[in-house]
């Protein structure tokens, strides 16, 4: 897979060249380019940005820096990469959205900063490429660098051969919708606080379950929401009696409801 970002923080990428992503791209897993956003401006002030149309607070990114450093990667490209830009109004990004984005052969991400860039650099790009805002949740960061080594790391890590066990891959969190649950290693007993005896016992069947069992009950408690969208045909009876405990039973339209609390006299 190839990877270019453009940047005016060339720097703040440096994590990528650690850990795993960072053997990654020593052993050409992964091709990552970083791109300063400011060699493609023509002032001696390097000048990327300029103050809003219309009035208001801070500064938009300008359109022609951005132009000619799209430009540079997209002429001539066939097929065209996928274009991401990281902005808390985007598409959230999803376990399922960096499957979808390892498929691809290319990814390019424009780092915004300020209050954006300029909306014309969407639209210009929207009809050359597939171009999509993407966020990390509801919140604001100063820029999209932060964004961009969190969705990087999550796609690259589903390269393959970039985990050395690929089983490591299906069972953690949001692979099968649920979360993952809770992990033990040695020693047995810590503090007075024992590993549960089901992973001792060596009966993978019930080490299975039990598993299966922790990962409905800690999506239960933690984000019901995902507990609401699983499709009961991808249960069993024994995930159903779980659910049922918990509180929660089949709706007739797919996916799982609370019980209420019964009223009150």
């Amino acid at each position: 897979m190839r990877i270019d970002v453009v940047t005016i923080f060339p720097e703040y990428l440096a994590p990528l060249e650690l850990s795993l992503i960072g053997k990654a791209r020593r052993t050409g897993l992964l091709d990552l380019r970083v791109h300063d956003l400011r060699t493609f401006t023509h002032d001696r002030h390097r000048t990327v940005d300029d103050a809003p149309a219309g009035g208001g607070a801070g500064m938009v990114m300008r359109p022609e820096p951005w132009g000619e450093a799209l430009d540079s990667l997209l002429e001539g490209a066939q097929p065209a990469p996928v274009v991401l830009v990281p902005s808390p109004s985007g598409t959230p990004f999803t376990q399922a959205f960096a499957h979808q984005l390892a498929a691809q052969p290319w990814l390019v991400f424009a780092c915004g900063r300020y209050e954006g860039i300029d909306e014309r650099v969407f639209e210009e790009y929207g009809e050359r490429a597939r171009l999509v805002p993407v966020s990390l949740g509801d919140y604001v960061l100063n820029g999209g660098e932060v964004a961009v080594l969190a969705i990087v790391e999550a796609v690259a890590r589903l390269l393959p051969g970039v985990i050395g066990n690929a089983e490591s891959l299906v069972e953690e969190s949001h692979a099968d919708g649920l979360l993952e649950y809770p992990v033990y290693t040695r020693p047995a007993s810590w503090r007075g606080r024992d590993v549960p005896a089901v992973l001792g016992s060596g009966h993978h069947a019930q080490v299975t379950r039990w598993r299966r069992d922790q990962q409905l009950r800690r999506t239960s408690e933690r984000r019901p929401d995902l507990i609401e969208r699983l499709d009961p045909v991808d249960t069993d009876p024994q995930d159903r009696a779980t659910l049922a405990a918990l509180g929660w039973e089949p709706d007739d339209g797919g996916g799982f409801r609370r019980h209420l609390p019964p009223v009150a006299d």
